[in-house]
């Protein structure tokens, strides 16, 4: 297994839909193993295959030590509720705001033997859930607020990202100074 390089926002891939993942080969199973070990590296909850500079319709998300691999995810029944939490971003670093979503969810998807399955969620795993499917999507969570706070929250970024060359952050290189700043209370997701 790999840590990968993390895209941060301003890389084009972070605005492209992915493309939908028809076998599940040894190099997805790879794939998905090093997204894993990434994300927990980088002490987040959730990444999606664009966040790592690839392609493929592939999130992993883990939340309450329960891991989730999810192929070709797409949401097929979203609340009528909506919740207000606040989100971060391993592709967004030290950049959080509130996002109204759907509270609870159900998400469909392949695991890695290719199985379909659905997964009903609430609170942060539907939050979480929804998050990463906007990245497939070429979404990110700043598209959901007030021209405002997402002039505010790309004004912070724009002193943030000269941190990050060739909108990259390398989280394996990371200094123990970066990680310590990267440690709070709050997860990024």
């Amino acid at each position: 297994m790999a840590i990968l390089d993390i895209r941060v926002l301003g890389d084009p891939i972070l605005r492209q839909a992915t493309i939908p993942v028809t076998e599940i080969t040894d190099e997805i199973q790879r794939l998905i193993d090093d997204m894993f070990q990434t994300m927990h590296h980088a002490r987040g909850i959730g990444l999606a295959a664009p966040q790592v500079g690839r392609t493929e319709r592939i999130a992993v998300v883990d939340v309450d030590d329960n891991p989730i691999v999810l192929i070709n995810p797409e949401v097929v029944q979203p609340s009528s509720g909506k919740a207000k939490g606040e989100e971060g971003c391993l592709s967004i670093p030290d950049i959080y705001a509130d996002v109204e979503r759907p509270k609870d969810v159900v998400v469909r998807a392949m695991d890695l033997e290719g199985n379909e399955y659905e997964v009903e969620a609430t609170e942060l795993l539907a939050r979480c859930l929804q998050h990463e499917i906007d990245h497939l999507d070429g979404r990110l969570f700043l598209d959901y607020l007030s021209v405002l706070k997402r002039t505010a929250a790309l004004t912070k970024w724009k002193l943030e990202q000269g941190k990050y060359p060739g909108f990259i952050r390398r989280t394996a290189l990371e200094t123990p100074e970066e990680r310590k700043r990267h440690e709070h209370p709050d997860e990024e997701l």
